[in-house]
């Protein structure tokens, strides 16, 4: 028998996660107009804001790129997003 490689599993799983939560964003802002508005409330550069709002590529490639604007800790502090790894190390029973 081996333990389980849970934490690794729920990690792998938060990171899935994150991404198609930055991915509804990005649908969600379906106008330029809108990605500007929201990417400048993220305080980015101008420049990033610029390039980010301006892709013209498909909704998880974009999402890919939004990883340094929704950056982890603002998915689960100020969106309020649970983290499962974060909640698997508080409950574990370590032996």
């Amino acid at each position: 028998f081996r333990y389980a490689d849970m934490k690794g599993l729920m990690e792998e799983l938060d990171e899935w996660l994150r991404h198609r939560i930055r991915a509804v964003y990005w649908k969600q802002w379906k106008k330029v107009r809108t990605r500007y508005k929201m990417l400048r409330a993220l305080h980015l550069p101008e420049w990033k804001v610029h390039e980010l709002a301006n892709c013209r590529k498909g909704t998880w490639r974009a999402a890919m790129m939004l990883n340094t604007a929704l950056t982890k800790t603002i998915i689960v502090v100020r969106l309020g997003y649970p983290s499962l790894s974060a909640h698997y190390l508080k409950v574990r029973v370590n032996y």
